[in-house]
């Protein structure tokens, strides 16, 4: 099986002729546009560290970020599935329907629904936690969670409640991984990196956050554990590359990059 792998997009597309021949698409996640979202999200970090009170969400923002995100998104998959079969994972930048079903409650909107609308879309599987068979080759995609780990390392102000939150997350990421690894999965798709693999923090992110480790524990554990023979992921993308943990390939895919891989599968 040949196969493209696509990281972050973020509204961004690798053009057709480099994909026409390949069997399936697999995406890392943060499919859509999210440049509002993002600079709010650092110009609120700024403030927390002047003593400034964060800018505060508002109905008009709210629905230009959601629909920066949702447009570009279908605008991205809907490319990719005229190629070839597409298999996604989300990332922190993709949003479920139970998210913006209260986000239309509170600012009271009318926004359209994002799993409903790229369900869809003829050609696309959403792979969050979940594992498909492709020609005999065992794909296992994990979504982004809240890691502990990461509460830990970025110490976030409102901490109890985030490592709360985060607790729980990071349980059912460590089930999906067990459950990937007793069916032996050959490929694990996911947003963001195993810890200290490919996850540090660059230069453009803010001071305190620099060199600091963004990757997942329990991803990490995983590939000790099981071994499968590749890994494909994204999030923080300056630190795009390639490293071996014994016989496990890891690529960071970071954003908008790709590359084509051909697997056989050696259990026939």
């Amino acid at each position: 099986m040949k196969f493209a792998v696509i990281g972050d997009p973020h509204g961004k597309v690798v053009a057709k002729s480099k994909l026409s021949e390949v069997d399936a698409i697999l995406i890392t996640g943060d499919l859509g546009k999210a440049d509002l979202a993002r600079k709010r999200f650092f110009e609120n970090i700024q403030r927390q560290k002047q003593g400034l009170r964060e800018l505060k969400p508002e109905k008009d923002f709210e629905r230009d970020c959601y629909l920066e995100t949702h447009d570009s998104a279908l605008e991205v998959v809907s490319h990719y599935s005229s190629i070839a079969p597409v298999y996604v994972v989300f990332g922190n930048a993709d949003i479920h329907d139970d998210e913006v079903r209260k986000t239309n409650e509170k600012f009271r909107l009318r926004l359209p629904f994002f799993v409903r609308d790229l369900r869809k879309i003829p050609n696309v599987e959403i792979l969050n936690n979940r594992f498909a068979n492709l020609q005999g080759v065992r794909i296992g995609g994990l979504e982004y969670f809240v890691d502990t780990s990461w509460i830990r390392e970025f110490k976030p102000a409102d901490y109890e409640k985030r490592f709360a939150k985060a607790q729980r997350q990071t349980e059912k990421a460590r089930n999906v991984l067990n459950w990937f690894g007793r069916n032996q999965v050959d490929i694990l798709l996911c947003h963001q990196p195993p810890y200290k693999i490919l996850d540090s923090v660059g230069n453009s992110a803010p001071e305190q956050w620099r060199g600091k480790h963004a990757g997942s524990k329990p991803i990490l554990k995983y590939i000790q554990k099981y071994s499968p023979q590749y890994v494909f992921c994204g999030h923080i993308h300056e630190a795009e590359g390639h490293k071996n943990i014994g016989k496990t390939q890891i690529y960071n895919l970071g954003e908008g990059s790709y590359k084509i891989f051909e697997i056989e599968d050696d259990k026939k």
